[in-house]
């Protein structure tokens, strides 16, 4: 039985990485060929990211259970720290690659460490309250960084928060965050095929969790939060992990936003309740708890406005049409049946197939 539960299991993982590395490929072979044009190669970079964030917010979400609208501010965390580290050390001969590799733990370090400082407190608290609370530190990153001015000069390191004169540069100063005007010059490092790996690392990294000891903790948690004490779980550690685990993943997507913009602005709406909401869109029509859901859900739902650009009148109108149908296919109980019912007739044949065969 358990053989089974793992060969199900990997063969699950295999057909998600799949999934991820054809659709990589068939849109390399697009671009080679020139069928693809510069809108759709524009939005390639932020379907990886948004991807990135479905998943990881589907760890908080899906796996612990726990409603959580502050995904933006872990982003936005792990942008500015990433792109404060690359403009620091752009002068310095540094390699890119090394550079970029090195913003990437940057930025999922400092995005993790704000979630286990963030969760410790705030996972005490349950449901509506625990979502009003990571909203509320979402709005509390973007506008600490919008008044936050950062510069260098021969004596080190300046920090205002008023204006960027009272950081009293020298001439050969710089100022690197200039309050709402945010970071620019953050070397353009991200592209597709880095963006792929970075979600076939975060699909590796959730899918382990998942599948491990850890995760059918995290999973117990979720179904019973006293059943799991009485077995001598740590609530709060495993908690914690889960969080910190998500907000690190979403530090990774910041990094990635971060580097494929030459001006990084905490004014812009990737940082704000609307991002937040947006993710959690997809989790909730990809199917609370599905990976590969969340996964295929955030790359229709950001493809779709666009492709759909030249209906100007109509095109929102379809997109809601669409989240409405998703929500019902996914949730409404006849819908499930009927989806159930299909599987079984599939699985039927599929017995009386090797039956035959035999």
């Amino acid at each position: 039985m358990k053989k089974k539960t793992m060969s199900k299991n990997f063969r699950s993982k295999l057909i998600t990485f799949g999934i991820v590395i054809a659709a990589y490929l068939i849109m390399q072979i697009l671009i080679g060929t020139g069928n693809v044009s510069s809108l759709l190669k524009g939005l390639l970079v932020p379907l990886c990211i948004y991807a990135i964030l479905a998943v990881s917010l589907n760890l908080t979400v899906g796996i612990l259970g726990e409603l959580s609208l502050g995904h933006a501010g872990f982003m936005c965390v792990g942008a500015f720290t990433s792109a404060f580290f690359s403009c620091c050390v752009k002068e310095s001969g540094m390699p890119p690659a090394l550079r970029f590799f090195l913003a990437i733990l940057i930025g999922a370090l400092s995005a993790g460490v704000f979630g286990i400082l963030i969760g410790i407190p705030v996972l005490r608290l349950k449901g509506d309250y625990l979502a009003i609370v990571t909203l509320a530190f979402g709005e509390i990153i973007k506008n600490l960084v919008n008044i936050l001015y950062v510069g260098r000069d021969e004596n080190g390191f300046h920090v205002s928060f008023t204006n960027s004169l009272s950081l009293n540069l020298s001439d050969q100063g710089q100022v690197i965050i200039n309050g709402a005007q945010g970071i620019t010059g953050t070397p353009s490092d991200s592209n597709f095929t880095v963006g792929v790996l970075l979600l076939l690392v975060t699909l590796f990294i959730v899918l382990n969790l998942i599948h491990s000891r850890d995760g059918r903790a995290i999973m117990s948690i979720r179904d019973n939060t006293i059943a799991a004490e009485s077995v001598g779980i740590n609530v709060t550690k495993y908690k914690i992990l889960a969080f910190a685990v998500s907000a690190a993943l979403a530090g990774v997507a910041g990094v990635l936003y971060a580097h494929n913009l030459s001006v990084l602005s905490a004014t812009s709406k990737n940082f704000g309740y609307n991002m937040s909401i947006m993710i959690l869109v997809f989790v909730v029509l990809g199917g609370i708890g599905s990976t590969r859901g969340a996964l295929v859900a955030s790359v229709l739902l950001t493809l779709l406005p666009e492709l759909l650009r030249g209906l100007n009148d109509y095109r929102m109108l379809i997109y809601a049409v669409v989240l409405i149908l998703m929500m019902l296919f996914n949730w409404a109980p006849r819908c499930i049946e009927w989806r159930e019912k299909i599987m079984h007739r599939i699985k039927g044949r599929g017995k009386e197939t090797k039956e035959a065969d035999v």
